[in-house]
Order: C-alpha cells, then sequence, then structure tokens
C-alpha cells in the first residue's frame, strides 16, 4: 500500500507555501489597510500578525478560541512556515477578523474587511450582457459555454490577483470530464453548489444555477457561501444578494434566481465548518447528510479541491477518486489550478506541462467522482 505524503508547509523557503506566507498575507493585510480607517490598536494589531511567525492561541474573548485551542494544539510554539500550509492560511484569516473586531462587539462588528476589494470586482454590464445573451444558445452549447465560465470564473481571486495579477494568458484543461458532469446532471434532484469567490467568479456559477433549475437538470439547488468573510474574496450571503441586485430589474436571469430564493428552489446554505482549518474528511454530520442527499455536490475552486483531496504532496498521478471515495455522494471539482496539490492526471501529462503550471493560474481541471 502507497505511503501517505507528508502534508504541504511553508517550510521550503522557494516553495509556492512559504511564498504565500512570507509575500502575499503581508500585502493583504496592506490593502486592508488601506482601506479602511482602522485607528492605531487595529492598525496595531494587524502588524503584529507579520512580526512574529509562532503560532499562538487566539485571545480568551474571542467566541471560538476553544475550537481554535484544539485544532491549534499541536502546532502553538511553532512557526507558521512548519506548521500544515492549509492550517497556517486558514489561522491567518482568523487572526486579521478578529485584529479587526469583525465577531466581537464594537463599531467594527460586521464589516467585511475584503468589501471594498469584493465591491470594486463586481461584474460590469457587458458581463452580465454576454451571460444573459447565452440563453439564445441550444441547450447543449449554453451548458458547454457555462461550465467553461464558472471554471474560468476562479481566476478571479483577489488575493491570487494582488501576487499574480490576471493577464490574459492562455488557459488549458489538463483533466475534462465535463461529459461526466453532465451526465451526472441529467436526472434532476438536489445539487448542491459550494461556490469560492464572490464577485466575477460567483456571476457564472449563479448563471449556471439558474440553467440547471430552468432546465430540469436540477429540481433544487443548495448555494453553500461562508459565514464570514475568508480568503480575501470568498462569498458570503451578502455577495450573492450584491451580485444578484447587479443584474437588475429587467435580467430574466436575476428575476428567476430571485424567485427561486423565495420559492426554496434554490437555498443559501452555511455552516461554521466552512472557516475551520479542516479538510473535508472532518466535516460535520449536517453537511456530510446534504452532501450525502445530492445528486451532485460542485465544489468549486482551489481550496475546496485542497480540502477534498487533502493538502499533501500527492503524485499527479494519484487516483481522484480514490482520495474522493470517503465523500458521501457524487463529487465534482471545478477548479482554476493556482496551489501545488493536483491528483488524478493521466500518466505523462504532467511531464508536458511548464514547471510553474500548478501556480500560474493558466490551467484547470473538471473533475468527477460517482
Amino acid at each position: 500500500m502507497p505511503v501517505t505524503p507528508s502534508r504541504i508547509t511553508g517550510a521550503d523557503p522557494g516553495s509556492f507555501a512559504a511564498a504565500v506566507l512570507r509575500d502575499r498575507h503581508p500585502a493583504i493585510v496592506a490593502r486592508v489597510l488601506a482601506d479602511f480607517p482602522f485607528a492605531a490598536p487595529v492598525r496595531d494589531a494587524l502588524a503584529r500578525i507579520l512580526q512574529d511567525p509562532t503560532v499562538t492561541p487566539l485571545p480568551r474573548d474571542a467566541h471560538d478560541c476553544e475550537d481554535w485551542d484544539r485544532w491549534g494544539e499541536p502546532h502553538f510554539g511553532r512557526s507558521v512556515f512548519e506548521v500544515p500550509f492549509l492550517w497556517a492560511e486558514n489561522y491567518f484569516y482568523r487572526r486579521l477578523l478578529y485584529a479587526t473586531g469583525y465577531h466581537e462587539p464594537g463599531p467594527w462588528q460586521g464589516i467585511d474587511p475584503f468589501g471594498p476589494q469584493k465591491a470594486a470586482d463586481l461584474p460590469g454590464s457587458s458581463e452580465l450582457a454576454a451571460l444573459d445573451a447565452l440563453q439564445a444558445l441550444p441547450e447543449d452549447e449554453q451548458a458547454a459555454a457555462l461550465v467553461a465560465a464558472a471554471l474560468w470564473g476562479n481566476r478571479a481571486d483577489l488575493g491570487f490577483q494582488l501576487a499574480h495579477g490576471l493577464a490574459d494568458v492562455q488557459t488549458e484543461l489538463v483533466v475534462d470530464d465535463t461529459e461526466r458532469l453532465w451526465k451526472r446532471l441529467a436526472s434532476g434532484g438536489t445539487v448542491c453548489v459550494v461556490a469560492d469567490n464572490a464577485g466575477r467568479e460567483l456571476l457564472p456559477d449563479l448563471v449556471l444555477i439558474d440553467f440547471l433549475l430552468r432546465t430540469g437538470r436540477a429540481a433544487r439547488v443548495e448555494l453553500h457561501v461562508k459565514p464570514a468573510p475568508y480568503f480575501v474574496s470568498d462569498a458570503l450571503t451578502a455577495d450573492v444578494l450584491a451580485e444578484l441586485r447587479r443584474f437588475g430589474d429587467g435580467s430574466e436571469i436575476g428575476g428567476r434566481l430571485w424567485a427561486a430564493l423565495r420559492a426554496g428552489s434554490l437555498e443559501l446554505v452555511t455552516d461554521p465548518f466552512y472557516c475551520a482549518p479542516l479538510e473535508f474528511p472532518a466535516m460535520p454530520t449536517g453537511l456530510a447528510a446534504r452532501f450525502g442527499a445530492a445528486t451532485l455536490t460542485i465544489l468549486k475552486g482551489d481550496l475546496n479541491y485542497r480540502r477534498l483531496v487533502g493538502d499533501r504532496d500527492w503524485a499527479p498521478e494519484t487516483s481522484f477518486s480514490g482520495l474522493t471515495a470517503y465523500f458521501p455522494g457524487p463529487v465534482a471539482a471545478l477548479r482554476t489550478v493556482k496551489s501545488d496539490v493536483v491528483a488524478g492526471l493521466a500518466e505523462g501529462v504532467e511531464a508536458k506541462l511548464p514547471a510553474s503550471w500548478r501556480t500560474s493560474g493558466s490551467f484547470a481541471m473538471v473533475q468527477v467522482r460517482g
């Protein structure tokens, strides 16, 4: 039986993980400071996140400090570069929310520190019109176009943009299970869509959801969003509503989705698990039951992918189906590749790709199990 590889860390100074912890996180803090007129205590608290890389417990007045004590106990006293990368990233965002007072009583409670960045990334009228126009195409062409839009919309990741920008680059699918995706979506039922980013990624996700409901490929859709700001551009309920309002009164898509929310055929779902430093095998029973009852669960984005297969240094040919066999129902991953974790490639594919392909944002995967 093959040995399970170790979890990815930032211990190697030249690794992608180290670059995120060393370079991207300070850029995120700087952007938050530029977007809000925080007084000195908040500015100082944000600065302290970056000054000492040692993992320490959350302050005792944090509402979830006991949870983080339990999750962090093996890591306290170590450098963030030495602990699992997925955990270190999650803890950075939790500490940022504490520093800005998002959860605690006070004037900044409930203020999304990434809100201005998300607002600037809301789609324009031309993008709305282009997706609206897809309704005139034959259904098969609509289906293909909407999966492509939902997939490549994942490049619109604000944290990724801070480090890489979003230049017009060539894009390529390295795994394409799109045909299996649509076969799984042929029978109606409930489809769970676990969102990733707001803004330009959420827009095609919503149009895809409308298509599933309108064509009967789904009788119900659950759109799963974060319960609190996370990873800069992650979608919240407020982001979904802001996006729907962008469609305007004249949009059939926006009107149908608004009506679907009222009728319950589209349901917004969230859970504290989505803001925890855990992978999907540790999901709570309530989420597992939802996924188990669904015709298909579609996981969007890089973070969900890492949580699905495990944030480890898998050989690229490792079976995707094998790694996701624990998942309680059929599952699909729509992911633009923006980190080192990869599984399910055909033999010899990686050898033909550029050295930076895993972190360039120029390659993508559609993978289905079940």
